[in-house]
């Protein structure tokens, strides 16, 4: 059985999770993977603040946000980090549709401009 928490909890947990992300001075990232963060394809610098939180859901502020590919391959996995590089959020899912992470293009070509086009983080 999942765990459930109340609904002021799930708001207070995901606004740790934003102020995690903004703690540092300046931008944080977002990074995308190929599957099991096997290559690194595209790190895109979120907007600060990074996010908005309304009730148990957190946002990505600032989209779109445009990063050139630094790799090539399949999309699948991100995660965020805060301006140090300290990972806060892990296992993201990306895809164009349906996923935590919205890219215009899961289909990764090194040099080419990509578009992060949304990002929520629903507690579960």
């Amino acid at each position: 059985m999942a765990v459930d928490y109340i609904a002021s909890l799930k708001t207070t947990r995901m606004q740790a999770v934003r102020d995690a992300i903004d703690g540092d001075v300046g931008a944080g990232t977002l990074e995308v993977h190929t599957a099991a963060f096997g290559a690194l394809l595209i790190t895109f610098t979120l907007a600060d603040p990074a996010s908005s939180v309304a009730g148990s859901v957190l946002t990505l502020l600032g989209v779109p946000i445009l990063a050139n590919a630094g790799a090539g391959g399949v999309a699948a996995v991100a995660r965020i980090k805060d301006n140090s590089g300290d990972v806060i959020v892990n296992n993201l899912t990306v895809g164009t549709s349906g996923t935590d992470i919205i890219i215009s293009n899961t289909t990764i070509t090194n040099g080419a401009e990509y578009s992060l086009t949304a990002g929520t983080i629903t507690h579960s």
